[in-house]
């Protein structure tokens, strides 16, 4: 039990990072936290973003995958032309690079996403 807590604990304090690089309303549900490969952590968790939000522009020192659940949201990738996706669309970043999520049209949406990042480095960082 003490190690279950101590797992929670520490993604908590992971997601804690991306909340930096987000705007208010953005509900984060983190699901699972594993030390592979060696020298990364593997983290995977749900974000729930309101109608007109953003998760707001930030980097990973790792790679993001993502699918849309639910909604539509309009990607922004530093490099690369915006992506309208909407619910069943997957999306791909690399690291180090600069992106963001808003919504795009009336309903909240939702997006399961899994980043393989260095374990040394926070899991996000705010960019300008």
């Amino acid at each position: 039990m003490k190690r279950i807590f101590l797992v929670f604990a520490a993604t908590i304090v992971t997601f804690a990072g991306v909340a930096l690089a987000q705007q208010p309303g953005v509900k984060r549900t983190p699901l699972q936290k594993i030390e592979f490969p060696d020298g990364y952590v593997t983290v995977s968790g749900l974000a729930e973003l309101p109608v007109g939000g953003s998760i707001g522009r930030h980097t990973h020192p790792g790679i993001e995958t993502g699918y849309l659940l639910e909604g539509e949201a309009v990607m922004s990738i530093d490099g690369q032309p915006d992506k309208h996706l909407k619910a069943g669309d997957s999306y791909a970043i690399p690291a180090g690079v600069v992106h963001d999520a808003k919504v795009h049209g009336d309903k909240n949406a939702k997006v399961m996403a899994v980043w393989v990042v260095d374990k040394t480095k926070p899991l996000s960082s705010p960019a300008p």
